[in-house]
């Protein structure tokens, strides 16, 4: 069965419709000020209501107060919510707050860091691997950065997962075959800059992706 895809940080129609017309299963948007990739609620609503029903969309926030997830889930038609650098029981409290789809991203540079994922069962539905960002960067993700996929080998998942990171269009393919992923998640790896996607990008991802 071919892998599915997320991308990530969706902020344009034109990006957007790339990402739906490609194939992919899931379309984020970013609630996150910091980040370039940032929407408002109300942009969101916009791009949402581009989303037909058979795709996923997912807010991606980071340690958010639950009026803030609150009011994008009603704005953007949210229908799962992926948080970084939250606590296990915040997710939690978060997931019985929305009664959404929740995923838990777990930074990831050592085999010990995948430990994390363990204290989520319960807590979130999905727990989405993720390179481990610098101490002190701004973002959680987004950068770019991938880590050692042989981390995964043997690794007894508590949790359905999806595979992020450094991801593109060149090795997308082989990150799939090496981890044996079911659903990948992209963002900075199908942009030109900082929170400036690509739809020729987009599309070759996603091919990428479904070939496997």
């Amino acid at each position: 069965m071919p892998a599915t895809a997320k991308i990530c940080g969706l902020s344009t129609p034109a990006t957007l419709d790339a990402a739906i017309a490609g194939g992919a299963s899931h379309v984020g948007f970013v609630f996150f000020p910091p980040s370039p990739r940032n929407l408002s609620p109300d942009q969101a609503a916009g791009l949402a209501a581009r989303v037909p029903s058979h795709v996923r969309i997912v807010g991606v926030f980071v340690d958010p107060d639950e009026a803030l997830v609150r009011h994008a889930v009603a704005s953007a038609r949210l229908q799962a919510i992926q948080l970084h650098k939250t606590p296990p029981a915040k997710a939690a409290d978060l997931r019985r707050a929305t009664g959404l789809e929740t995923w838990a991203a777990v930074p990831v540079k050592t085999r010990a860091d995948l430990d994390a994922a363990r204290s989520f069962a319960g807590a979130a539905d999905r727990i989405v691997y993720d390179a481990k960002t610098p101490d002190g960067a701004t973002l959680p993700g987004g950068m770019g950065l991938r880590f050692d996929w042989t981390l995964l080998d043997g690794f007894r998942h508590p949790l359905p997962w999806a595979l992020s990171g450094g991801l593109d269009p060149a090795n997308v393919g082989e990150a799939i075959r090496r981890t044996g992923a079911t659903l990948v998640d992209v963002s900075s790896g199908v942009e030109t800059a900082p929170g400036a996607k690509d739809v020729d990008k987009i599309a070759a991802f996603l091919k990428a992706a479904h070939s496997c």
